[in-house]
């Protein structure tokens, strides 16, 4: 499933804000107290020592009791009072009378009636306490002046929880205030960040369809205005390498109908060569035979006769098979695909042939097997295989093997024609099916082949669309063709 960049941009940060807001809430709630209550004893220790400063000094004072407003550092407002043992006074922020009085009253004679009166001068103690006559928890400060005197300094505790209450409420609201505006700012900074994003992938897929007018308009000078840059680059690059492709392709294209048109003249040649040899040729052989019954010198008459009869013959036959392959290549002759027996249409052929493998004492082996049925025209792979048998047969070795063999390929059906003799060389490998090539030009001419066969053959099996070769064995070589099989070999 896609998910686009600005939904992945605003779940980042959107988990980013809750994680921050998280560990602010967990501060609030368990870090902020604990500062807070430090905070508190920090400023009841400035109290002690601002009381310190001050009851340092020499003060008259009327009567028996000091008012201490508005004469020490008192910044949570806490209550003091200060007890001179020795001269019975007492120094204090409040009033004497109140209940909060009688109170802290009470803990300085607790102290003094207690006979364990461990404060040293110039230190104390602070402890949270619960007042049973005010109902109240305090945080109190106790201990002993640099001169002796004892003091008091309290900070109510609710006035503490109150506060602390409303910090972290006022906290939490800052905190869903800002989840909410930061949603809202989150979305629409993703769609001011993802839009040249969407336009580079627009440009991406318009490229992708071979169409390099679009354009991504640069409006930023970072990282995404650079891409956009450089895609503005690409498109142009690639538009004039297509552009210069393009008129290369033309340029090719004319040069393969340069070629195909030479090609075509020659063809065109060479049918028009084969028709115009194929009338004088038969009117030498008709001569030629009338001539043998003339009534001369009978040997030397025989002699030319036959001569005339045996190169006419030859040249009939390259003519013929001229023909036959400008037909193939041209393609003026379709094909008549048709099912036929295999196994019975080889067996005719070697029957036909047979006079000229005893003729190179050779045995042409068979093994015939049940009827496989193929598709392919008949005619075509007549003279298809009738080449291979008679070129095996004029190049077997004098009393050697010719073997024929199926083999199912896939759906194909492979014919072998296999015959014991001498490789072929690899130079001549390749060549073998190039029209009037000839790799044993002696041997070929004292037989009258014209290297017109194993054109044919080429040329059949490109028409039917089918595999063909040859390959050296140990002890000879295999010429094949593929046929279309229509039942199992």
């Amino acid at each position: 499933m896609k998910v686009s960049i600005r939904i992945k941009i605003t779940i980042m940060v959107i988990t980013f804000v809750l994680f921050v807001i998280g560990a602010a809430w967990f501060i609030s709630q368990f870090v902020v107290g604990r500062v807070f209550i430090m905070n508190v004893k920090t400023n009841l220790i400035k109290t002690y020592d601002s009381c310190n400063s001050v009851m340092s000094k020499s003060y008259k004072i009327d009567g028996d009791k000091m008012d201490l407003s508005g004469q020490i550092v008192n910044t949570l407002d806490s209550t003091v009072v200060i007890f001179d043992s020795e001269n019975k006074n007492i120094y204090t922020t409040i009033n004497d009378e109140s209940q909060m009085m009688r109170s802290i009253e009470g803990i300085s004679n607790a102290i003094n009636s207690s006979g364990n009166f461990s404060f040293e001068r110039g230190t104390y103690e602070i402890n949270k306490t619960h007042d049973t006559l005010l109902n109240a928890d305090f945080y109190d400060l106790v201990g002993v002046l640099d001169n002796g005197m004892l003091i008091v300094i309290r900070s109510p505790f609710s006035r503490i929880e109150s506060a602390l209450r409303v910090i972290t409420k006022v906290f939490n609201n800052i905190m869903v205030g800002l989840l909410i505006f930061g949603s809202v700012f989150i979305l629409a900074f993703s769609n001011i960040f993802s839009a040249p994003i969407k336009r580079l992938s627009h440009a991406a897929k318009e490229m992708t369809e071979l169409n390099f007018d679009v354009k991504v308009p640069v409006a930023t000078k970072d990282e995404i205005g650079e891409l956009a840059s450089y895609m503005n680059a690409m498109s142009w690059k690639l538009e004039t390498t297509i552009s210069e492709l393009k008129a290369a392709n033309i340029q090719l294209q004319k040069d393969i109908d340069n070629k195909q048109q030479i090609d075509d003249m020659r063809k065109e040649f060479l049918s028009h060569v084969s028709h115009e040899l194929k009338t004088p040729i038969a009117l030498i052989q008709g001569y030629a035979e009338g001539l043998k019954d003339m009534a001369d010198d009978e040997e030397t008459r025989e002699f030319y006769t036959d001569v005339i009869l045996d190169e006419s013959r030859k040249m009939n036959d390259l003519v013929k098979k001229l023909l036959d392959l400008n037909e193939i290549e041209f393609g003026n002759e379709p094909l008549k695909i048709e099912r036929f027996e295999l196994v019975d249409f080889i067996c005719q052929i070697v029957n036909a042939t047979q006079i000229l493998a005893e003729n190179s004492d050779a045995d042409i082996i068979f093994d015939e097997k049940p009827p496989v049925y193929v598709w392919a025209d008949e005619y075509m792979i007549e003279e298809v295989f009738t080449n291979l048998l008679t070129n095996a047969i004029h190049y077997v070795t004098p009393g050697g093997v010719i073997r024929i063999s199926l083999e199912k390929r896939d759906e194909n059906i492979r014919v072998s024609v296999y015959n014991q003799g001498d490789n072929i060389a690899a130079e001549d490998i390749d060549k073998l099916f190039i029209k009037f090539y000839k790799a044993d030009k002696a041997r070929t001419r004292e037989y009258g082949g014209s290297g017109i066969g194993l054109s044919i053959v080429a040329a059949t099996m490109e028409a039917h669309g089918k595999p063909y070769g040859v390959y050296n064995v140990e002890d000879g070589v295999v010429f094949y063709f593929e046929l279309d099989a229509n039942t199992p070999c």
